[in-house]
């Protein structure tokens, strides 16, 4: 890894903790919870959105979100009892039971997407080579390895980053 200038740690610095105050600022997990009327906390959203891509077990569930099974299965409950999931028969081991979305846990995911999905207005105010910038930037940063060498400065510029 290439040791950072003071002077490019210090912009990096900067932009870290306004990247992490624009996403803070215009955080919709509120916006979730009041829309879906799932209650506090993000879990159940997290679960329906996973949900969208298919059904799954309760260690799936788990896994994906990093929770142990029994609070997956809290999760799981309340939203059977909202009649946004329900349970079935695993084909494969009939110990086991998948998740699916019922058709209102369908719409729920819709709901859910365009609420989280909405760009905020300050991102719309960008023109559209600041967004076209932005897009480029973000989509390298999230698809760099964290092993991957950085750039130094000077390649940066070099490449017009």
């Amino acid at each position: 890894m290439i040791k950072a200038s003071s002077t490019q740690t210090d912009v990096a610095a900067r932009v870290w903790s306004a990247m992490h105050a624009f996403v803070t600022a215009n955080d919709r997990n509120r916006e979730l919870q009041e829309g879906l009327g799932l209650g506090r906390g993000v879990g159940r959203v997290k679960v329906l959105l996973l949900l969208a891509n298919g059904p799954a077990t309760l260690r799936d569930i788990a896994e994906a979100n990093q929770i142990d099974r029994p609070y997956a299965t809290v999760i799981v409950d309340k939203l059977v009892s909202l009649g946004l999931v329900e349970r079935t028969a695993h084909p494969d081991d009939l110990r086991r039971k998948l998740v699916k979305l019922t058709k209102a846990g369908e719409e729920a995911v819709e709901h859910a997407k365009r609420i989280f999905f909405e760009p905020p207005d300050g991102l719309m105010a960008l023109t559209p080579a600041e967004l076209n910038h932005l897009d480029k930037v973000l989509t390298r940063l999230v698809a760099e390895p964290r092993t991957q060498s950085r750039l130094s400065l000077q390649e940066h510029r070099e490449k017009g980053i």
